[in-house]
């Protein structure tokens, strides 16, 4: 596949510091780069959840070098596939774009026992949106 021709999906939750992140992070290992991936907060936090970064690293997957971004209308228009997680209505809509609403637990202030399970959820997740894209993944073992 061409620059050009990769899938890109958007992923968005109002701090973007943790299951947007994790999320992104999946994606990006999992498509070994196959899909362009991004990832914006409608209020982004000042830096990743700690406790979503080490629930990555557990599962092969190094989120550390990534910071909040805020949501921008281009990054939307720029996506084929818009994946909100519990920030639904601060996201602009364009017609003929993909919109996803992925319920999901909000790992802010939460230990690590219960992160796992949320990003054990965004994994299986993320592995049907590459079903979906029609892209084998890359790394499956994560």
């Amino acid at each position: 596949m061409t620059e050009t021709t990769r899938p890109s999906a958007l992923f968005v939750c109002v701090h973007n510091a943790g299951r947007s992140q994790m999320a992104a992070g999946f994606l990006q290992h999992l498509s070994g780069g196959a899909v362009e991936v991004r990832s914006a907060g409608s209020m982004p936090a000042d830096q990743i959840n700690p406790v979503a970064v080490e629930a990555m690293l557990e599962v092969g997957v190094d989120i550390r070098d990534q910071q909040p971004k805020v949501l921008t209308t281009d990054a939307v228009r720029a996506s084929d596939v818009v994946i909100t997680m519990g920030c639904g209505d601060v996201c602009p809509i364009f017609p003929g774009k993909r919109y996803e609403d992925w319920q999901l637990d909000d790992p802010a202030g939460q230990g690590i026992e219960s992160v796992r399970p949320i990003r054990d959820e965004i994994r299986t997740r993320v592995l049907t949106l590459l079903d979906e894209l029609g892209v084998e993944p890359a790394a499956a073992t994560a």
